[in-house]
């Protein structure tokens, strides 16, 4: 997928105009609080989700722009051909318009055009817990299997249901016997939960190793592995679920006692390693943020190989903390898909061998 032109008005604090990329790699420079990042925020809209910043849409509407709607514009080649989507953010909603036909919601752009984004927040996956590396898996997997979500959902409201049961039964011991229901529906859907994510971590595996080679200098290896609470790797499919339900059975006076569900997909984690050691104790500043750049640049690639067509590759604020040589390897060594890159520091444009350099001053973007 590439983007050809963004237009924009009333967005954020850029000044309404266009932004036209090239097909490669293009850099955005600007000093803070400039508007680099409402550029990429503004071109990850298109994929029908939220801002990756977490901000409210009216949050995304300029504030001088009084009653006037904030609207982006983008021409894109995805799906064979060119297609034009609009967006219109007025009283705090977004509105959407795919090739001159009205969509329900924004959100139902979801797949038309599709990108993978690395910004500052996402180095949480490895210096935080087990959440934010849960919620990573669970995001890529929504990309590429859209059904993943509803069972998510169905997963999480059927822990609550348990977790309300297990904090009544000291007190209503008759609604013990109601709790093996609620640990067979919860088996079902935490099962498959966890088929779903060791499938995708075993396609991620190689791409991340591969690309973070190449970000390292062949220096140094990443490892990647699912540590699961409620079972061990290795089963066959359609064994997790009844593997889960001997281990709630197993787990249930520490349920009882706890008042919550000790075990399950929803206290899993994905080990991150540096040459065998643990990335979020051992590795350096720069080497953690080389971490989640293989992880994004390899969710890039599973994408890739489910929807046939290279997704674009947002990479806000990446350049900081890596030494010349991986800043090198994104600049340059990264083919066959769209990159877009923001940094405030003018030098790392100078290792760019081609591509497209774009600076933003208070809210003008300018080809340089």
């Amino acid at each position: 997928m590439r983007v050809t032109e963004l237009r924009f008005e009333n967005y954020r604090n850029l000044l309404s105009g266009s932004f036209r990329p090239a097909p490669g790699v293009n850099v955005i420079c600007g000093s803070n609080a400039q508007g680099k990042t409402n550029l990429i925020e503004g071109i990850w809209l298109f994929t029908g989700g939220h801002s990756f910043r977490g901000a409210r849409d009216s949050d995304l509407v300029r504030m001088e722009a009084g009653e006037e709607p904030a609207s982006l514009e983008m021409t894109f080649f995805g799906g064979g051909r060119e297609q034009l989507a609009q967006l219109k953010i007025r009283g705090g909603r977004r509105s959407a318009v795919l090739n001159g036909v009205n969509k329900r919601s924004a959100s139902s752009l979801v797949g038309t055009f599709c990108a993978v984004v690395f910004s500052p927040e996402h180095l949480s996956m490895v210096k935080d817990g087990p959440a934010e590396r849960r919620a990573f898996l669970d995001s890529a997997l929504c990309q590429i299997r859209p059904s993943y979500a509803g069972l998510l959902s169905q997963y999480a409201r059927t822990l609550q249901q348990r977790n309300s049961l297990l904090k009544d039964i000291p007190r209503h011991r008759e609604l013990l016997d109601t709790l093996e229901i609620w640990d067979e529906r919860l088996a079902g859907f935490g099962g498959a939960i966890m088929e779903e994510r060791l499938r995708y971590v075993q396609r991620l595996r190689p791409s991340a190793a591969e690309i973070y080679r190449g970000i390292s200098g062949a220096r140094e290896e990443i490892g990647l592995c699912c540590q699961m609470t409620a079972v061990k790797e290795g089963l066959s499919s359609g064994e997790y679920g009844a593997a889960m339900l001997r281990a709630l059975s197993s787990c249930r006076r520490d349920d009882l006692g706890a008042g919550f569900t000790t075990v399950g997909p929803h206290r899993d984690d994905l080990l991150l390693t540096i040459n065998g050691t643990a990335a979020r104790i051992f590795g350096s500043q720069g080497q953690q943020r080389s971490v989640v750049l293989a992880l994004k640049l390899a969710e890039a690639e599973v994408l890739e190989q489910v929807i046939g067509e290279a997704p674009a590759v947002l990479l806000d604020d990446v350049m900081s903390e890596l030494d010349v040589g991986r800043q090198d390897y994104l600049l340059n060594h990264l083919e066959g898909r769209q990159i877009f890159i923001t940094c405030c520091d003018p030098g790392s444009v100078r290792l760019l061998e081609k591509g497209r350099i774009f600076s933003v001053q208070e809210g003008a973007v300018r080809q340089e």
